[in-house]
């Protein structure tokens, strides 16, 4: 008895349902259709009528339209050509822009792709599973990736392979700060063994040398006891880098030569600060002046900050100097694998890259071979190394260089130079200034190389007010390179990068939109186990 209640309860459900159902309007023909009772008229709100009378009038000019194309076309004399009639006639054109159809089906931008409502693609950037760009073989256009040209041609829009070798070496980079604060302390046992443990992001590659910067500015003694927990912010020689070769026979094959790495850090202790403040330029070691009452007699003279001069050069109780280490064991490598094509990488962040210019010009100053591999250099938010001579001294050497650089990095703008660069370059090619331009080469910074400008704004993930540590971050740089097409376009919507390490060191300079979503979907990844490990990921301090 109760089944049939309820059947006949849902019956007259049914029925008042399709009672009103039959009261609605035509789709395609608002006109023809019956009027709606004042029951269903007043129960409408306001906006939701306007709406439908909008939709309403362009679908009814839709309706008009697709009648005029059914119309059947006048017979034609047999003797005359058919003509197959063109659908985008000037009166069905102007019916097709009646239509506004922009305004009822709006255009789909790139950007809303990458939107927070779109959670598969953010759980997929959250997600255990690393992408990476594909790794197509460079054949005999490596040397075009490595700047044979400068890079021409390969920027703007930025090219597929050498996105991929950018964020490759940068993550070298991460993996040197990785080690170094894994084991930041330092000590005369360690400096015996030859190199300490790297985990390369990539496998190919081996190290074979550990590196150490040595500062020449010491903490007074009674520091030691005043703050004895100070311990190796205040040490004299740090672990900075490493040399690491590229020991995989189908890699080689791939990139089309055996590649050495070589990968320096940035600033991470007390003594390296204070040494990034020693902003006076001083004169190259080996390239003193003829006549040094008159310096500017025999041309300008290349010269670098008094600070990254220090911590190349300096020798520590235990180790040698940075520039003397890595020479030697490049020119080890270059003997071992004497007859193979080579090629010499040098990458750094920040104060390393400024020690990478430093060494690369070292590298091809020290290079005794027949026929040197080419050096490069790639470089993320590095600041000013010398003046324009040293500039052009790096230029001459056949050294490239290719600096990434964040457009609200402070870091790229420092040291600051006293004059413009172009104002420079101006004084400098009048024949009456050329010893003005001399003097304000001696008092200049410049940068070196070709530059691939970046800018924050461009990420739909952090906030275009970003901080400073974010904008000099070597994790937001990765996140930029990745999603970076051109200075025209927006973020691409196919990025393959991780956003896992970004929102986990900057999450203050994420959108709140997007730190949300993460944080309710870092809780489901973790209860299935998908969500990457922090340990696993490689830190890159400010």
């Amino acid at each position: 008895m109760q089944m049939i209640s309820t059947h006949t309860h849902n019956h007259q459900i049914f029925l008042a349902k399709r009672s009103s159902f039959k009261c609605q309007s035509s789709p395609l023909n608002p006109a023809s259709s019956k009027p709606t009772s004042n029951i269903t008229r007043s129960t409408l709100k306001p906006a939701t009528d306007h709406h439908h009378d909008f939709t309403r009038k362009h679908l009814a000019n839709l309706e008009k339209l697709i009648l005029q194309t059914k119309q059947p076309e006048p017979p034609q004399p047999a003797d005359q050509p058919v003509h197959i009639k063109n659908p985008s006639n000037v009166h069905g054109l102007a019916m097709l822009e009646g239509l506004n159809l922009a305004r009822t089906w709006p255009e789909m931008k790139a950007a809303e792709e990458m939107s927070p409502r779109h959670l598969n693609r953010l759980k997929r950037l959250l997600s255990k599973t690393a992408e990476y760009s594909p790794r197509n073989n460079l054949g005999s256009r490596w040397r075009e990736y490595h700047g044979s040209n400068d890079w021409a041609g390969l920027l703007d829009p930025l090219d597929e392979n050498l996105r991929r070798e950018v964020v490759r070496y940068g993550e070298f980079v991460q993996a040197a700060y990785h080690a170094f604060h894994s084991n930041p302390t330092f000590s005369e046992e360690e400096a015996a063994f030859p190199r300490r443990h790297v985990a390369l992001p990539d496998r190919c590659y081996k190290v074979t040398k550990s590196l150490y910067s040595t500062t020449s500015v010491g903490l007074p003694c009674w520091v030691d006891e005043v703050a004895p927990d100070l311990g190796w912010m205040t040490q004299r020689s740090s672990w900075i880098g490493y040399v690491a070769v590229c020991d995989d026979r189908r890699e080689i094959q791939r990139m089309g030569r055996r590649d050495i790495v070589i990968s320096l850090r940035g600033t991470s202790t007390c003594l390296e600060w204070a040494e990034n403040f020693r902003a006076q330029l001083v004169p190259m070691s080996n390239n003193k002046p003829v006549n040094p009452e008159d310096p500017i007699a025999e041309g300008p003279i290349p010269k670098v900050e008094s600070g990254f001069m220090s911590l190349f050069k300096t020798r520590g109780a235990h180790v040698p100097s940075l520039a003397e280490s890595v020479v030697e064991e490049v020119q080890r490598l270059i003997k071992l694998y004497k007859g193979e094509p080579l090629s010499i990488t040098v990458t750094g962040h920040s104060l390393g890259s400024a020690l990478a210019i430093l060494v690369a010009d070292e590298l091809v100053s020290s290079c005794d071979a027949a026929e040197p591999p080419p050096v490069a250099v790639f470089t993320f938010g590095g600041p000013r190394v010398g003046n324009r001579a040293f500039a052009d001294r790096v230029n001459s050497k056949n050294i490239k260089v290719l600096r990434i650089v964040n457009n609200q990095d402070v870091i790229t703008k420092v040291p600051a130079t006293f004059v413009d660069e172009r104002l420079e370059q101006k004084q400098r090619e009048t024949e009456r200034g050329s010893r003005l331009g001399g003097i304000l080469n001696s008092l200049s910074y410049s940068h070196v190389g070709t530059e691939l400008r970046l800018e924050t704004k461009m990420s739909p993930y952090l906030k275009p007010n970003a901080d400073v540590a974010c904008c000099h971050d070597l994790e937001a740089y990765l996140h930029l390179v990745d999603g970076f097409l051109s200075s025209n376009c927006p973020f691409r919507t196919n990025a393959k990068r991780s956003l896992v390490k970004l929102v986990s060191e900057q999450r203050s300079n994420v959108k709140q939109l997007y730190t949300s979503k993460a944080k309710a979907l870092t809780l489901n990844l973790e209860s299935r186990g998908g969500l990457l490990s922090p340990m696993s990921c490689l830190p890159s301090p400010s």
